[in-house]
């Protein structure tokens, strides 16, 4: 119990454990689409800042040396000024320079420069030693009153000053930015491709798993000869395997099913013969009943009383084989419903039994009328064995449901009417309203070997009655509150028509 808590606790933990399968595919897809997208999206602008910033400054750099070869000479020149000095170059920087203050001058120097803000004070400190104390040509990238600077300097032949451009790169940043907000966005993207990319291969990942659910639910209804043959991926060399492992499967299970419905029937038509000898002879001994001791009476009480369940339990058989053969047919009557419930009740109960259909005596319903009366047999039976008798019969007519018009549903649901025995009995648990439907399942008492209970036959055929209808059967508490039980049967209500392209009794089957 430990161990399967712990497999609990840690699958609440897991990643997308609490989500369906196709949702995990899902996910799946869209979270690697966009850790790709967002891995290929950090390189490229790292690649694009380091390669723009490479090249601006291999550009910045030779330009400043040109320009410095080319004032050398004008350098030198104490009277020189700004405009005379940079008028005649071309360059996208700022320039300035660093000039002795008079010619000849050892260490005084003067600045130079078209504008005071990107002047020679506007270097860092260590660009200026590096070229004016060191002599060397030096590129440094700094931050200055929010801008960001490219500064180059070289020195002048000669030892005497340097020459200096400033060059203002926030125009990579925006453009390293706009190129970071399109790969936000290609992101984005690539992200929603992900998730149509995992829904689609989802889809057509679980199309066999749904081909199988779908087969499976025909056969969890009794249509054994479901079979996985008409699909696409019936040939697929990695799923050919599940079709044929399936299908043999289920063959499998339908000829073991066939050969159990067909012994069960067999047994039963083996066992009609010598019941019918049975029931002959005792007959003969009933006729001589009052010659017989009292313990002979009371045998043949008790024997008459078995013979009796056991003929039903061999006719019940036979029924069910029938059924599980498929070999059962509708005969469709038209019933004046009312009325006969109220003959079948008569016919059989010895005690009146009330059956309220208010409104409802008019009506008049296509169905199997036999089927009909044999689960109405069922219900009184079971309400005189289990709850003394039945206190009532309820006739209803129920309209079909119309909570969701957009439900896109091709045909409208039909009507169907609701046949309630009721009793004033123990009631029925509701652990055991649905067992109590199975075969061979007589509820809390299904160990009793009373002579007044049944087989536990009569309620599973009369599902099988109204399943054949194309409707159900359950049980509930009584609506009054009351102790006691109300079986239902519910059948679609099928009027009967002249026009043979109105619907019929089958194709309510397909619609309840």
């Amino acid at each position: 119990m430990s161990v399967d808590r712990a497999a609990l606790d840690a699958s609440r933990f897991r990643p997308f454990g609490q989500l369906g399968l196709r949702a995990r595919i899902v996910a799946s897809f869209t979270l690697g689409a966009t850790l790709i997208a967002g891995l290929l999206s950090i390189t490229s602008v790292t690649l694009s800042r380091s390669n723009l910033l490479d090249q601006r400054e291999r550009l910045v750099q030779e330009r400043t040396l040109i320009n410095g070869a080319t004032l050398a000479d004008k350098l030198t020149s104490p009277d020189i000024d700004a405009q005379t000095l940079f008028g005649s170059l071309s360059t996208a920087g700022k320039p300035s320079a660093l000039v002795p203050v008079t010619e000849g001058s050892d260490g005084d120097l003067r600045s130079i420069s078209l504008d005071a803000r990107y002047g020679t004070s506007a270097l860092p400190r260590a660009l200026r030693v590096q070229v004016i104390v060191d002599h060397q040509a030096g590129i440094m990238r700094y931050e200055r009153d929010g801008e960001t600077l490219l500064a180059v300097g070289v020195p002048i032949a000669g030892g005497q000053g340097g020459y200096f451009e400033i060059n203002q790169i926030d125009d990579i940043g925006r453009a390293i930015d706009s190129l970071g907000y399109r790969l936000v966005g290609a992101c984005l993207v690539a992200a929603l491709l992900g998730g149509v990319l995992g829904f689609w291969a989802s889809r057509r990942v679980l199309r066999p798993l749904a081909d199988v659910s779908q087969v499976a639910e025909a056969i969890s209804l009794g249509k054994f000869d479901a079979r996985l043959v008409d699909t696409e991926w019936a040939d697929d060399p990695d799923l050919g395997q599940l079709v044929s492992s399936f299908n043999a499967m289920v063959s499998s299970m339908q000829m073991r099913i066939d050969r159990d419905a067909q012994f069960a029937s067999d047994v039963s038509h083996e066992l009609r013969s010598p019941l019918t000898t049975f029931n002959a002879s005792l007959e003969v001994l009933r006729n001589a009943r009052e010659e017989m001791p009292d313990r002979a009476q009371i045998a043949l009480d008790l024997l008459s009383s078995d013979m009796e369940r056991f003929t039903q339990l061999v006719e019940d058989l036979l029924e069910i084989s029938r059924f599980d053969a498929g070999a059962v047919r509708l005969e469709l009557d038209e019933v004046l419903l009312v009325e006969t419930i109220k003959q079948a009740v008569r016919s059989l109960s010895r005690d009146p039994i009330p059956v309220e259909g208010s409104g409802l005596d008019d009506l008049l319903i296509s169905c199997d009328k036999r089927r009909l009366m044999r689960i109405l047999a069922n219900f009184i039976d079971n309400a005189k064995k289990y709850a003394n008798s039945a206190t009532g019969i309820t006739v209803e007519r129920v309209s079909a449901s119309t909570d969701d018009p957009t439900s896109g549903d091709e045909e409208p649901r039909l009507d169907t009417v609701q046949i309630a025995v009721e009793d004033a009995g123990p009631g029925v648990p509701e652990a055991e309203r649905a067992k109590i439907f199975d075969r061979f399942n007589r509820g809390g008492q299904g160990g009793s070997r009373g002579t007044d209970l049944g087989v536990g036959l009569g309620l599973a055929l009369a599902a099988e009655h109204a399943r054949l209808h194309g409707g159900s059967v359950w049980v509930e508490g009584r609506s009054d509150g009351l102790p006691g039980s109300r079986f239902v049967v519910e059948l679609p209500l099928v009027e009967p028509a002249d026009d043979p392209a109105e619907r019929s009794l089958d194709e309510a089957e397909a619609m309840v």
